[in-house]
């Protein structure tokens, strides 16, 4: 449905899709940090860190499984006041799923932060971007809010330096952004490079990081 070779999602794509959260409406100087993959002990707990030094908050699209790996750094998202949202529980990806599989496997993740918090999110975003018209009906049906972005960091690619990713995330942000960051291995060793420096730039102009 997508090609995300983009960082900056086209405005098309955004009207074709009305019913996804692509961004805030806002004309205040804020911006929506999000993290997928997590929680992991590697990685999560040094986030976290990052973003207090910042005073900022975020949310954290959690794969099911993670959560149920490392229920202590689970709690400690919410701890933090960060808001939650679902990324599967097996980080499906949905073109290559069965449609009831990957529904179910959306419900199962759903249960598992159910049982670690009295929160009641229902933010999801499916993994790689992928999603198809009949899931997304199911999933809107059931309540959930498809949450997609307006800025992809692409910290996952092995071919781009910390500075480039740096760049075109500052290049690209806007009031309102909704920005992917990634909360797994792949990323580690770049985001702790560009993450404090994206926050400092936006922190020193007078920009909000907010949770959804």
């Amino acid at each position: 449905m997508f090609d995300w070779a983009f960082y900056k999602t086209p405005t098309l794509a955004q009207k074709l899709f009305p019913h996804f959260h692509w961004k805030v409406n806002t004309s205040q100087n804020e911006i929506y940090l999000t993290f997928d993959d997590g929680p992991i002990p590697d990685l999560t707990p040094e986030i976290l860190t990052i973003l207090d030094d910042f005073g900022a908050k975020a949310t954290f699209f959690c794969v099911g499984e993670n959560i149920k790996k490392h229920p202590e750094i689970f709690q400690r998202l919410v701890s933090k006041g960060h808001s939650i949202g679902n990324h599967t529980f097996n980080h499906l990806k949905a073109w290559k799923t069965k449609n009831e599989e990957y529904l179910e496997n959306v419900e199962k993740c759903h249960a598992e932060i159910s049982k670690l918090t009295s929160l009641q999110t229902k933010l999801f975003r499916p993994p790689y971007g992928q999603i198809n018209p009949y899931l997304a009906k199911k999933l809107r049906q059931s309540g959930f809010e498809i949450v997609m972005w307006d800025v992809l960091s692409k910290d996952y690619n092995l071919a781009l330096s910390p500075d480039q990713i740096l760049q075109k995330s500052v290049q690209n942000t806007e009031e309102g952004s909704i920005i992917v960051f990634h909360d797994n291995i792949k990323s580690k060793s770049k985001i702790l490079q560009f993450l404090p420096l994206y926050l400092k730039h936006f922190y020193d102009i007078g920009y909000k990081f907010k949770k959804l």
